[in-house]
């Protein structure tokens, strides 16, 4: 259960495990391979929506990338029909999916990260090159600013991968978005790479004012 995850409601988070990008500040770092073994299948999942309703008001999909699994509709409609609204967090490589399940109804709000500037992407997300990848991260974002579902963009600020150059590019690039936080990076165990830190207090708020002349609501979420 979270108050943090899906905002303005008690939810749920549901972890798949799958990622197609290795950032050093990956919290879920366990959750990347795949392997990890389930806590629960489908069905049980659903049994356990079922028997909260009247308390949960929603249920948050991460991971991992959700967007990696392929049977993620039918079980996101599953429990739409339950009477859940859903949020689902992405890092964007996947825009066609993100499509899918944005144009169905299947989704009430999307988190999708923005790793970095452009041209520092491929070390933030732990990648020698991004490839075609660059192309499908703007796609979804272009797809979100247009698409009319409820959306934050966010970046996870770490002082060794983020400097003022970040948030100088980054402002333009999301530029008419409605929504971003940069989010405070924490330290933990599952942390795949030692001795990362967050930036200062003063430097976030330095960053949050080179992007909000582009951005409706920018906002600082954790560490203060």
């Amino acid at each position: 259960m979270t108050l943090l995850d899906y905002p303005g409601r008690v939810a749920c988070t549901v972890f798949l495990s799958g990622c197609n990008f290795r950032c050093p500040f990956c919290h879920n770092s366990e959750l990347l391979d795949g392997n990890t073994p389930g806590i629960m299948d489908d069905a049980a999942l659903l049994k356990f929506l079922e028997g909260r309703k009247g308390i949960l008001e929603g249920v948050a999909f991460t991971g991992g990338e959700p967007l990696m699994r392929k049977e993620l509709p039918e079980l996101l409609a599953k429990i739409k029909a339950l009477g859940y609204p859903i949020k689902l967090d992405t890092n964007g490589a996947f825009p066609e999916a993100l499509k899918e399940v944005v144009n169905a109804g299947l989704v009430d709000y999307v988190a999708m990260d923005i790793k970095n500037s452009p041209d520092r992407y491929a070390g933030t997300c732990g990648l020698d090159d991004m490839g075609p990848l660059m192309a499908k991260i703007e796609e979804s974002k272009d797809f979100l600013i247009s698409s009319g579902v409820d959306y934050e963009f966010r970046t996870t600020t770490v002082a060794q991968l983020h400097d003022a150059d970040s948030f100088a590019a980054i402002g333009p690039w999301i530029r008419g978005a409605k929504r971003y936080f940069l989010q405070v990076f924490t330290d933990r165990d599952t942390v795949p790479f030692a001795g990362l830190t967050a930036p200062s207090s003063e430097e976030l708020h330095a960053y949050a004012d080179l992007v909000r002349p582009y951005v409706g609501d920018v906002q600082i979420r954790g560490g203060e």
